[in-house]
């Protein structure tokens, strides 16, 4: 297929998927608000509700990450380090993970990480959002949280990651090179 003919079906395809993205969109917009408890989350500084996480604003991105054991949950967070400026600007941040405050600090000192970390080791956050399985493993992804009128907080929308998502940009690039990602594995260390 000639480079013209290619580009052509590649802009068409790409306008189908912002299509679809606008649809998700909007059906996204129309999530009813589902109430949830204040949690009290371990930090550095000693227990800390959810609530404190938001700040000035009034939603917060709620990262569930499985630790410093997962490569690909250190992709994302690596990612989010290089845009923390912009999503501050707009919501409260906390990655969250089983692990200790101890050891998380320890791993994002090491990465470099400027954002809030707490542990959800001593709480049944993860569980009741579906990030921790009954199987024992701890999944990634994200739930979004609004403070309510009243003061409570409400969950808003929540994903999961994985491989491939739009919430990792290496991914994205890669797939721009003719191999695309193929059998890359993240790593800690290069």
């Amino acid at each position: 297929m000639s480079n013209e003919v290619t580009k052509q079906k590649l802009g068409e395809l790409y306008q189908q998927l912002m299509e679809v993205r606008n649809s998700m969109l909007e059906l996204q917009k129309g999530i009813e608000p589902e109430p949830v408890e204040d949690y009290e989350l371990d930090t550095l500084e000693g227990k800390r509700p959810v609530s404190s996480f938001f700040g000035d604003h009034d939603t917060l991105f709620l990262i569930h990450n499985m630790g410093s054991h997962c490569v690909y949950c250190t992709v994302w967070a690596d990612g989010f380090n290089g845009v923390i400026d912009h999503l501050q600007d707009r919501a409260g941040f906390v990655l969250t993970s089983p692990e200790s405050p101890e050891k998380q600090q320890e791993f994002a000192k090491a990465r470099g990480w400027r954002f809030p970390l707490a542990s959800v080791a001593n709480s049944t956050l993860a569980a009741d959002f579906g990030y921790h399985l009954e199987s024992g493993e701890f999944m990634p992804g994200t739930t979004v949280l609004r403070k309510t009128d009243d003061g409570s907080i409400a969950k808003v929308a929540d994903t999961p990651f994985g491989p491939g998502d739009p919430y990792c940009a290496v991914f994205n690039l890669f797939d721009l090179i003719p191999e695309g990602s193929g059998n890359w594995q993240p790593k800690l260390v290069y």
